[in-house]
């Protein structure tokens, strides 16, 4: 399987990916401002959209490296999963062979200025899709499929708002230790961490890229249990058991 990572240039995908991200940014900005939308550059940063196409296309390549025929992928379209607690939650990338779920990944990203509430935004969305879909795929809305790939997948503007300590309120009980001074690169890296060990996915991956040398695709990876590298190789070990 290492073999099969290695020839896939997965490093070099992810630098493709990351400059991609902040060209495709970068330009979406300028229009912004042309068009007299300027207010809509900080929300655009969050939501992402045509932002985290590389990353997409790094996950999708992935997947038909490991086996899977393009046809069995769906993205931008098809991509919608019976949820319990809603009707549908769209994913960014879906495999599906046979009427059969095997692999549903998120791809989300932030910058600053602004991190507190975009990251408390962030977690709960990224819990609430894990919860919804668990308790679908436990209800048999997905016709008997064997339990599916679910990843996540984060990427974090390395600035000095996202470096620095965040204080905590413990207006009635204390807060884990974990958090106590915890900057949001910390805080995220913590959360990507527990999804997985809460088993609410089945790998995730936290990257973080200053916007001035990220353009060029330069990269960090805070974590190695966190790491783009793990990640595939779980994605990929999991194609290969159900292709």
């Amino acid at each position: 399987m290492d073999e099969k990572i290695n020839r896939f240039r997965l490093d070099d995908w992810t630098t493709k990916a990351v400059s991609h991200y902040w060209k495709t940014r970068s330009s979406q900005q300028s229009k912004q401002k042309e068009g007299g939308r300027a207010d809509q550059g900080l929300r655009s940063a969050v939501t992402g959209g045509a932002q985290m196409d590389g990353f997409i296309d790094l996950f999708t390549n992935l997947v038909i490296e490991a086996g899977l025929p393009k046809d069995n992928l769906f993205r931008k379209r098809s991509v919608e999963l019976p949820g319990f607690f809603r009707p549908t939650k769209e994913w960014d990338l879906l495999v599906v062979k046979d009427g059969i779920l095997i692999a549903a990944i998120e791809a989300k990203s932030q910058v600053g200025p602004s991190f507190g509430n975009n990251f408390n935004n962030r977690t709960e969305e990224a819990m609430g899709s894990a919860l919804d879909l668990w308790t679908a795929y436990r209800e048999g809305a997905f016709l008997g499929s064997p339990q599916p790939f679910i990843g996540y997948f984060f990427m974090l503007e390395d600035c000095a708002a996202s470096n620095r300590p965040v204080a905590v309120k413990e207006s009635h009980f204390k807060v884990f230790p974990e958090f106590i001074q915890a900057s949001y690169l910390r805080r995220y890296e913590i959360f990507c961490r527990k999804l997985v060990l809460e088993r609410q996915y089945t790998a995730a991956a936290f990257i973080t890229s200053e916007s001035k040398t990220g353009i060029n695709g330069k990269y960090q990876v805070p974590a190695e249990d966190l790491s783009l590298e793990r990640f595939a190789k779980v994605l990929v070990a999991h194609i290969e058991s159900v292709k």
